[in-house]
């Protein structure tokens, strides 16, 4: 009798975890997921506080980097602009952002500065560090400070394009490097979407 219970009790306990599993499946591939990353509060290079709602409403380009970047950063701001400028109004509901990853340095004045010198289209974001850090951890995003000779330093961090929703989901990437034609494709897919 109460080996009859106790089966009983564990066939429903795994009824019951086979049922979760199958909401979080269909939740998951049926686009009601969550927004991707964490909740945040920033400042733009213009002084305007920037949030995860800041990232709702509109399709988005997130690129994480930092000002003092010999190659990467600059390239891929540059690149960012480029594509979105030929997609011309195809794209123009996509909303660019560059967050720095070395909130130490880059202040909203350098922020402005070094990304408007690129492109008219692309929000520099800054903050403070702490503030940085619990948003790179929260986006999965690798950063990581690389000492230089002297008190000097550099930022080894991810190099992929984040592509967001209008909901705040996580779309897709577009890795460092990638061909132009593919990066365009993912794009308009974005705007479409």
């Amino acid at each position: 009798m109460i080996m009859r219970f106790v089966l009983t009790g564990i066939l429903v306990l795994v009824a019951a975890g086979v049922g979760f599993l199958t909401y979080d499946w269909y939740r998951t591939s049926s686009g009601t997921r969550d927004a991707y990353g964490v909740p945040f509060k920033l400042t733009a290079a213009n002084g305007e506080t920037v949030t995860e709602q800041s990232f709702r409403g509109q399709p988005n380009a997130v690129f994480f980097g930092f000002t003092h970047c010999p190659e990467v950063c600059p390239t891929t701001l540059f690149e960012l602009d480029g594509w979105l400028k030929t997609l011309g109004d195809d794209g123009a509901n996509i909303r660019a952002w560059f967050v720095t990853v070395d909130p130490e340095r880059d202040t909203a004045e350098l922020m402005a500065s070094y990304v408007g010198a690129v492109s008219d289209r692309i929000t520099g974001v800054t903050g403070d560090p702490k503030a940085i850090a619990e948003m790179v951890k929260g986006f999965a995003i690798y950063a990581r400070k690389v000492p230089l000779e002297g008190d000097d330093y550099t930022m080894d961090h991810t190099a992929s394009i984040l592509l967001l929703d209008s909901k705040g989901r996580l779309f897709g990437t577009i890795a460092y490097g990638e061909n132009a034609g593919t990066a365009m494709e993912k794009l308009k897919r974005l705007a479409a979407g």
